[in-house]
C-alpha cells in the first residue's frame, strides 16, 4: 500500500507559530493536545511532545464521533491522561476543566500552602491542523472566538481566551513538522484533511485510503458503494456505479475522486479508525 508522492508540508506560517510556543512555554502550566480520535499516532506532533517534555499533558481524542468507537476505548487506555471528546458536545467545558484541576491538583495544593488564594491554571492547546482546536475552544469557552473551518491552516496566531475565573487558554495554530519520515502517517493525515489538498495527488491518495480501507475493516467499501472489494481499479467501479460519468461515458476520475475523499474525511462510509491501538505510541 504504498504510493508514489512523497507528502510534506510545512509553510512559513507553522515555522513562526514553534517560535511563539516556545516563548510561551513558560508562561503555560499544562498543555492539552488535540489529536484526531481516527488517527491517534499519525496525529502526534513530534515537536510538541519535545515542546511538552517539561509540562503535564492531557491528549483529546478529538472527532471522536468520527472514529470507531471501541478503539477509541482501547486508545485512551494507552496514554496517562486522556479524554475522548467530539469538540460539538455538551458539558465539554465541565470535563475539561475537572481533568485540568485533577492532573495540576498538587501544583494548586502547593499554591495554596504558600498562601495563594486563587491561582489561575493555563493550558497550551495544540494539535496538527485541521484536528479541531477551534471548534474545541469555542465549543469550551461558549461562543465564537477562535475561527472554524475544515480545512488545515486557518488559525495563523497565538491568542489567550478565558475559560472561567480558573483557566485559560493559549490557541496556537495547527503546525506539522519539516520532514514528516513516516509517509505511511502523512498520508492518514492527507487522507483527513491535515494538509493542504493543493500539494496532493488526490487519486493517488484515495486509492491508498481505498485499498487500506478494505484491509482493516473488510465490507465497508461493498457496503457504501456497492462494488465488489476486489476490483481491479475501485475508483473506476465505484464511479460507475455511482454514474459519475463524462460525456463519452468514461468514469469522470476528478469527482469521483472528489466524491471518495469527501465521503471518507465524514462518516459517510462508516465509523473508521485508521490505526489499531496496539501501535506504538
Amino acid at each position: 500500500m504504498t504510493t508514489e508522492q512523497n507528502i510534506n508540508w510545512y509553510p512559513g506560517h507553522m515555522a513562526k507559530a514553534r517560535r511563539q510556543m516556545e516563548e510561551q512555554l513558560k508562561l503555560v502550566d499544562i498543555i492539552i493536545e488535540l489529536r484526531d480520535a481516527r488517527i491517534p499516532t499519525a496525529s502526534a506532533n513530534p515537536i510538541l511532545g519535545e515542546l511538552s517534555k517539561n509540562k503535564p499533558v492531557l491528549i483529546i481524542l478529538n472527532k471522536a464521533d468520527l472514529a470507531d468507537e471501541k478503539k477509541s476505548l482501547l486508545w485512551k487506555e494507552k496514554f496517562e491522561h486522556c479524554l475522548i471528546a467530539d469538540s460539538s458536545q455538551d458539558k465539554l467545558s465541565g470535563i475539561v476543566v475537572i481533568e485540568v484541576k485533577n492532573i495540576l491538583k498538587d501544583k494548586l495544593e502547593r499554591a495554596k500552602a504558600r498562601g495563594i488564594r486563587k491561582k489561575v491554571l493555563r493550558a497550551m492547546v495544540v494539535g496538527i491542523p485541521n484536528v479541531g482546536k477551534s471548534t474545541f475552544i469555542n465549543n469550551i469557552v461558549k461562543k465564537k472566538v477562535a475561527k472554524a473551518e475544515n480545512r488545515p491552516g486557518v488559525t495563523k496566531s497565538l491568542q489567550w481566551i478565558r475559560i472561567n475565573e480558573d483557566v485559560e487558554l493559549l490557541d496556537t495554530p495547527g503546525v506539522l513538522w519539516p520532514k514528516i519520515e513516516d509517509q505511511n502517517d502523512a498520508r492518514l493525515m492527507a487522507l483527513l484533511g491535515s494538509i493542504n489538498d493543493d500539494i496532493l495527488d488526490k487519486e493517488d491518495l484515495v486509492r491508498f485510503g481505498l485499498n487500506y480501507l478494505k484491509e482493516i475493516y473488510p465490507g465497508m467499501i461493498s457496503k457504501r458503494y456497492n462494488v465488489s472489494e476486489d476490483s481491479e481499479d475501485l475508483i473506476d467501479a465505484i464511479g460507475r456505479e455511482k454514474l459519475w460519468l463524462t460525456n463519452d461515458n468514461s468514469v469522470n476520475r476528478v469527482k469521483t475522486v472528489d466524491s471518495i475523499l469527501k465521503d471518507i474525511r465524514s462518516n459517510k462510509i462508516g465509523r473508521i479508525t485508521w490505526q489499531d491501538a496496539g501501535e506504538q505510541i
